[in-house]
């Protein structure tokens, strides 16, 4: 039901938009979000027990699609964001007059995809799964009509993604000669005894098997499209790939490294690590040279961070080499705690963006004196990606994460980690401080031009940053609420998401 709920949703307002008159379009976006609400509800009757379906007959333990503690787990983060998109959406299709039915019908179309991949257990379903998340993607960063930047970032999105998932293909062609077998715990049965003369074919399937999974997380070297397609994409866009594309990443690389591939731990365990260093120290590299009167900057920051990010996440998965796989609980706690957060920030870009379509970090500077709600929760937001009080959360999930680093014995990557944390610091506090700053006085003809330069972003998004500041659509300050909400919570009670880095989420 989690994945029937939205995929039966993004047919209904498919056809239903062919017979709606303009009007009552928005109709559309508030069916899309009841629909994606109505998926998240349908996890709770889940939570009894593990479920499993389309077994083979002959092996009953090979399954295609389960529903375990770790399925309901990410499947949460993933429908509960695609929510939190949902509702920023609202707002953001009329004003930028993105076709309606199309729109919502890719979004739920994606989020489908997104909840089918972490139950998957064989690698064409895993496959399948991560391209009905991945293609709707593409037309959803080129929605803005007219506008260059959002075509280049959804060309370049489209050319990258397609040549990963190529390459994921024909690695699982390899895995499947050497084993015979797609299902995960076949796989991994037959790797263990792989003919000597099948064996370097077998590992050449496991490398090439990564790199699609490694693409999605925006890992380095496959990160190169992030920057631009997140600037040029609508900022709800933007927000649902920074969570919800990195969740399905991230997913499938905890699947298939660690129950399709444990015999090849030697290979994918140091790969791993080599790119969380990589990733995270490229990533915050990249987010210190971002400029405060760059157009597009303080997404351009958002986007390098969620790559230094990325590279957080990665560490338990390679310490699962090293170790035992309950390694990975760290990542499925650190992972909620930024999807929570990380949506919260794109959520006050958006506010922002009605007023500032310009999106420079210097568009933010006096947003406590203009809106302190929203200038709070932002500095909330950035103070858990930092680490730093009061975001207790993102403190204790960085933690986590680099326990994992020392239990594994990669106490260099530990290192590293910290080093990299240390250096985020300066720029997640020098926005937080651009916040409480006093806010400049509008210079001669600036209105004008921001509003020529916010053509992109909706004749709405332009008229008012001509005409001074707007009210908050109450679907924005809804997810700005929610996410401020579940955050402060999780730094009261970091053991509701903490308790997964304990392990025990895939059952023994």
């Amino acid at each position: 039901m989690p994945v029937v709920i939205p995929a039966a949703v993004a047919l209904v307002v498919l056809v239903a938009d062919l017979f709606l008159a303009e009007h009552r379009k928005p109709l559309l976006g508030w069916a899309s979000v009841a629909g994606l609400a109505a998926a998240t509800a349908s996890l709770l009757p889940l939570r009894a027990g593990d479920r499993s379906t389309f077994c083979l007959i002959g092996d009953p333990a090979a399954c295609s699609y389960t529903a375990d503690h770790f399925t309901l787990v990410i499947q949460f983060l993933v429908l509960a964001g695609a929510l939190v998109t949902a509702l920023l959406s609202v707002t953001a299709v009329d004003d930028a007059r993105m076709p309606a039915g199309e729109y919502w019908f890719l979004l739920l179309s994606s989020a489908a995809g997104a909840a089918l991949l972490p139950a998957s257990r064989d690698l064409a379903t895993l496959i399948v799964a991560l391209e009905v998340a991945s293609l709707p993607a593409f037309a959803l960063v080129g929605m803005r009509r007219g506008d260059r930047l959002s075509s280049e970032a959804a060309l370049k999105f489209f050319l990258s993604s397609v040549t990963a998932t190529a390459v994921s293909l024909f690695g699982i062609s390899l895995v499947y000669a050497a084993t015979g077998s797609l299902h995960l715990v076949q796989v991994a049965d037959r790797l263990e005894d792989v003919p000597g003369q099948l064996d370097t074919l077998a590992m050449a399937g496991v490398a090439l098997t990564l790199v699609g999974f490694a693409f999605k997380t925006a890992a380095v070297p496959f990160h190169f499209w992030v920057p631009d397609t997140y600037v040029g994409a609508p900022l709800p866009v933007a927000g649902y790939l920074s969570v919800i594309g990195k969740a399905v990443g991230f997913t499938g690389l905890i699947l298939v490294t660690v129950i399709a591939f444990p015999a090849y731990s030697d290979i994918w365990g140091p790969a791993l690590a080599v790119l969380a260093a990589l990733t995270m120290t490229l990533g915050n590299a990249a987010a210190l040279r971002q400029s405060a009167d760059r157009p597009g900057g303080a997404v351009r920051l958002l986007a390098w961070s969620s790559v230094g990010q990325a590279g957080y996440l990665l560490v338990p998965i390679a310490a699962a080499a090293y170790s035992d796989r309950d390694q990975i609980g760290s990542t499925v706690a650190y992972a909620l705690m930024y999807a929570a957060v990380n949506l919260g920030a794109f959520a006050v870009a958006a506010l922002v963006g009605r007023t500032k379509p310009l999106q420079r970090i210097s568009d933010y500077r006096g947003l406590y004196a203009e809106r302190p709600a929203a200038a709070l929760a932002l500095a909330f937001f950035l103070l858990c990606l930092a680490g730093l009080p009061p975001g207790i959360i993102g403190l204790f999930a960085k933690v986590a994460v680099f326990g994992s680093a020392v239990d594994a014995g990669l106490g260099w990557l530990a290192v590293l980690m910290a080093v990299n944390v240390v250096i985020a610091l300066y720029y997640y506090l020098r926005w937080t401080a651009v916040l409480f700053r006093a806010p400049e006085p509008l210079a001669a003809g600036e209105a004008g031009a921001a509003a020529g330069a916010g053509a992109g972003a909706g004749a709405a998004a332009a008229a008012a940053v001509a005409g001074g500041r707007t009210g908050t659509p109450w679907p924005v300050a809804v997810a700005i609420a929610v996410t401020a909400a579940v955050s402060v919570v999780l730094s009261g009670a970091p053991q509701l998401v903490l308790r997964f880095a304990e392990g025990g989420l895939f059952p023994r």
